[in-house]
């Protein structure tokens, strides 16, 4: 019965005390573990891009503020580079993207950008419900209308079909990207407001030449269909941002 062994009852005691201690210690030490892998992967991605970074024409002299300590101050350099190499190479990219893509947190990079912004390393366009970014005074806003369409997948399927072939027509645009044919025409709409096509006759490009450099040197950070077209296509650029 119980009680009747008070050394008994007392080892038992210890032993429910201990081990729900000893399973927070160890869920502690799991999510310590976790939380490290990601930070370690957090750190690869934005060291991959800060290298880019340090080599980049529009890279200033501005630095990142000072932190509490040397750690802090490290840290945000380390971001701070990463955007710059980031931006360049994936012009265009709205907030989110940036974001996912480095792996920072939204207050993390909307700061750094802001720091950005105002030492007039990157510049952004407010596009329907995006905010993208690009490198400063590198791009016109044609340039900047053009790689937010190229950044759109179904305006950026249309775009390449059409380089490829000036003579498709809605409903063959609308077989080879698997959409629907009033999701083409939606799209055709916004590009013709963009100035990028004419459909007063069908789908005519209104600047081959600008889209066709922009998908290729900027195809890596698109798509694998971007890639491809590219192989094709690189040597047909002639247009020159």
């Amino acid at each position: 019965m119980a009680g009747d062994d008070p050394a008994a009852d007392a080892r038992g005691a210890k032993r429910s005390d201990t081990a729900p201690n000893e399973v927070l210690l160890s869920s502690r030490r799991l999510s310590c573990l976790v939380t490290d892998g990601i930070d370690g992967r957090k750190r690869e991605t934005l060291r991959r891009f800060a290298a880019v970074g340090a080599a980049a024409p529009f890279v200033g002299t501005a630095s990142a503020e000072a932190g509490n300590d040397d750690s802090e101050r490290t840290d945000a350099n380390e971001t701070r580079e990463a955007i710059r190499g980031y931006v360049p190479t994936t012009p265009g990219a709205h907030f989110s993207k940036l974001r996912d893509d480095l792996r920072l947190g939204t207050g993390e990079a909307q700061h750094h950008l802001r720091k950005l912004e105002e030492a007039g390393e990157i510049e952004s366009a407010k596009d329907a419900d995006y905010r993208r970014y690009f490198p400063a005074d590198r791009f016109d806003d044609l340039d900047k209308r053009a790689l937010g369409y190229l950044r759109r997948d179904t305006p950026r399927g249309m775009i390449l079909a059409l380089l490829r072939d000036p003579e498709a027509t809605g409903a063959e645009l609308a077989a080879e990207l698997g959409v629907s044919r009033p999701t083409v025409s939606a799209a055709a709409a916004d590009l013709d407001e963009a100035g990028l096509l004419d459909r007063t006759d069908g789908y005519a490009l209104t600047e081959s030449e600008r889209l066709l450099t922009l998908a290729v040197r900027y195809a890596d950070s698109f798509d694998a269909d971007a890639v491809a077209f590219a192989d094709d296509a690189a040597d047909l650029v002639a247009y020159d941002p």
